[in-house]
């Protein structure tokens, strides 16, 4: 199949800005962004754009521009625990400044997550679990309501799966999971992210690939809740899981007929965890160092993953987990050296790929009708006509057979 999946074929028929067609006109297309969404988390933005006088300015802006050359989604962290450590005082203020100005930047937008039992707010402890239940909720529609103008992608809820038998510590999100039922709150959370926003897209999320999470995506879409897409997490600290693991995951989650996100995707370029290891949160080390070695077998698992998840229609994001070395567990899997911001062989594929091999810019002369047959990747595209300009996004629409392209 190849990346035909990514690629359009359409007539356009080119007029000016009263509507008379642009006959024997060369137009130039050049490729602004996808429309598949290539992601990266974004979490270094907020301290960026709401420095302290201890936050190294130079320092993420220059991370920053970097990743920015890459990606064109990102997700914003709301980890309940951390966005709102007292009760009723929301880091909503940062939030929003960050979300403003990614979406200024033309970046697609993803909060993570609304609910979820792990870095969850402690103070709800203190309230028995009819009202965690309904602090939950009131949670939910507080935040998709104060961002919905910016963020459109959400991570509703996570790692359900494992979420009613957590028990490493005591939080209010798995007392009310056993009291009411998992598949009582992830009907209950998503009619909560819905009514907030009725057209924003809504994800379920977890690390299980397994069947104990198809089942759980089965029941909740024969009880009707509206789940846009499935969130799949790729942390592969213990190994890349190569192809035929990824294709199986594919295939098994693309029968339910809903969008696929590569939500979490950490390959890394130093040594593996221990294979021992079952909950990745205990393997702790001081430091995990990258090296040249393995920074090129992280290149090439990157290019091998990024490569059939491009070519499966199936999947419509991949986010890498994270940018920059020395993030969550202190592994080197980011794109960027921590130290110095320094580009690694993975970052320079990626690169190759998204802005080169999977990138359209193209010339075409215009028929006495003012018409040309496009043919280019799907997304977003700065088109040129003499003096005229604009941008338009070209993307598939089976309805139409001819695509008026006007500059008005």
């Amino acid at each position: 199949m190849g990346d035909s999946t990514r690629k359009i074929k359409i007539k356009l028929q080119i007029v000016d800005e009263t509507g008379r067609p642009l006959a024997n006109c060369q137009v130039k297309f050049t490729q602004k962004s996808h429309k598949f969404m290539f992601g990266c988390g974004a979490f270094e933005a907020v301290e960026w754009l709401n420095p302290t006088c201890d936050t190294n300015v130079p320092y993420y802006q220059d991370m920053m521009e970097k990743w920015f050359r890459l990606f064109n989604f990102a997700t914003l962290p709301f980890y309940w625990g951390s966005f709102e450590v007292e009760e009723g005082k929301p880091k909503t203020d940062q939030l929003l400044k960050t979300a403003q100005y990614l979406a200024g930047r033309g970046i697609a937008l993803k909060g993570h997550p609304l609910c979820w039992h792990t870095n969850c707010a402690e103070w709800l402890l203190k309230y028995d679990d009819h009202t965690i239940f309904q602090k939950q909720l009131d949670r939910i529609y507080r935040d998709v309501s104060d961002f919905k103008q910016v963020i459109h992608f959400w991570d509703v809820i996570n790692e359900t799966v494992i979420m009613p038998c957590f028990d490493r510590y005591d939080n209010g999100i798995t007392r009310i999971c056993r009291k009411y039922g998992r598949d009582i709150l992830i009907k209950e959370v998503f009619a909560a992210a819905r009514a907030a926003d009725p057209d924003a897209f809504l994800l379920i999320n977890d690390f299980n690939t397994g069947p104990g999470y198809e089942a759980v995506i089965e029941e909740a879409l024969e009880t009707g809740v509206p789940i846009n897409g499935i969130g799949i997490q790729s942390h592969q600290h213990q190994g890349y899981w190569g192809k035929n693991k990824l294709k199986d995951v594919i295939a098994r989650f693309s029968r339910f007929g809903i969008p696929i996100h590569f939500t979490e995707n950490t390959l890394t370029s130093g040594h593996l965890m221990p294979k021992e290891i079952v909950d990745l949160n205990d393997y702790q080390v001081e430091q995990w160092p990258t090296s040249p070695e393995y920074e090129i077998r992280q290149m090439n698992e990157t290019e091998e993953m990024f490569r059939i998840l491009w070519e499966s229609p199936a999947v419509e994001a991949i986010t890498e987990w994270d940018f920059a070395d020395d993030a969550w567990l202190h592994a080197p899997a980011g794109l960027v050296r921590e130290r110095d911001n320094s580009l690694k062989p993975a970052y320079y594929k990626l690169d190759e790929l998204i802005n080169k091999e999977w990138h359209t810019e193209v010339m075409l002369l215009t028929d006495d009708k003012g018409c040309v047959d496009f043919e280019g990747y799907q997304g977003t595209y700065h088109i040129e006509a003499g003096s005229r300009t604009k941008d338009a996004e070209l993307v598939c629409d089976r309805d139409k057979e001819l695509l008026l392209l006007s500059f008005l």
